[in-house]
């Protein structure tokens, strides 16, 4: 496997990336890694003399104010669009991993990757930890403002066949984002879309969700529209890291806090572990022909592994041709 990381797309720089890289080409030796950037800065980075990965030198770096359309054509020199021209171009490269600014990276993987055949419209699906123990995805997340219910039916096979193969869920139980559990709540677009996903026998459909139960367990892929989504994964790793700070403001309050601290101090740690989204990777980008990885832009060493180990675990499960033998199928065939 060969696989391409942008290494300055995030706000930390490149030093994430290369530990990251380091750390997984000991754990998987078969694994080929192509680091994209300022090649001086990312020589800094690695021990001296090393020469395991091959580095590409890329000068420019795309940043949130850009433009996607401008960036892809103007910014042809930048980490971001070096990386999705090998990806493209080199039919030995398998995935890419980025912490770049999610439109660019969403509108060159459309324009010069492509989607899978029959696939309307690429969507991610980032992974958050349940109350059980388990996990939960969420598609889309932030590909798609604008959705159509045909779109909301692909997004739920794509999420299924995802969690089938990544996370080995036999049958993955679906849920439709919705404001309320009745099949006849929300808008035309959410009561559409209940219907197909109801009549499909490819999804294990469970019914609609409200945001609240997003981490109950009940749920192993909740379908929701880019905009819904993301204010929803956004909203609740912002809960959990203001809940941190809330819990560890009171505990140095009082003095008898801290004793009890201390008697609960493993604890702590788990529960800072589990609340903690870089340990869960990022967003994987369903629906185009190569393997595309999106990580949040403050990601840390911990957070571009978990992506690597994402981007092994699709291709492990052969994704893109078993999407491509269930689009041809009675049920998908005219969505």
């Amino acid at each position: 496997m060969k696989l391409i990381i942008d290494c300055f797309g995030g706000d930390k720089g490149c030093a994430p990336c290369i530990e990251a890289a380091q750390k997984a080409a000991k754990v998987y030796p078969d694994i080929s890694f192509v680091l994209v950037g300022d090649e001086e800065k990312i020589r800094a980075e690695l021990p001296q003399g090393f020469s395991e990965f091959e580095i590409v030198h890329a000068p420019d770096i795309v940043t949130g104010n850009d433009k996607p359309t401008d960036a892809i054509r103007l910014k042809r020199e930048s980490s971001m669009m070096k990386a999705i021209r090998i990806l493209r171009e080199d039919e030995t490269a398998d995935a890419l991993i980025s912490t770049g600014p999610t439109g660019v990276l969403i509108a060159a993987a459309t324009l010069r990757i492509g989607r899978v055949e029959g696939i309307r419209r690429p969507a991610f699906c980032p992974i958050l930890p349940t109350m059980n123990g388990g996990i939960v995805g969420i598609c889309d997340s932030g590909a798609n403002v604008e959705c159509s219910p045909e779109m909301l039916l692909q997004f739920a096979v794509m999420g299924s066949e995802y969690l089938k193969g990544a996370f080995r869920i036999e049958n993955p139980r679906v849920a439709l984002l919705n404001v309320g559990t009745e099949e006849e709540k929300g808008d035309d677009l959410h009561r559409e879309a209940y219907q197909l996903l109801k009549s499909n026998p490819n999804i294990n459909f469970q019914g609609n969700m409200e945001s609240r139960d997003l981490l109950s367990g009940k749920y192993d892929l909740v379908v929701c529209d880019g905009f819904s989504g993301n204010v929803l994964v956004k909203a609740t790793e912002g809960t959990a890291i203001e809940l941190m700070k809330k819990i560890k403001k009171d505990i140095f309050s009082k003095f008898i806090y801290k004793i009890g601290a201390l008697f609960m101090k493993k604890m702590f740690e788990e529960e800072k572990r589990f609340m903690n989204y870089q340990n869960y990777g990022g967003s994987v980008l369903l629906g185009t022909e190569k393997i595309i990885i999106k990580g949040h832009g403050s990601s840390n060493a911990t957070a571009v592994y978990k992506c690597i180990e994402q981007a092994i675990a699709m291709q492990e499960s052969n994704l893109n041709k078993k999407l491509k033998e269930l689009l041809k199928s009675e049920e998908l065939a005219n969505v």
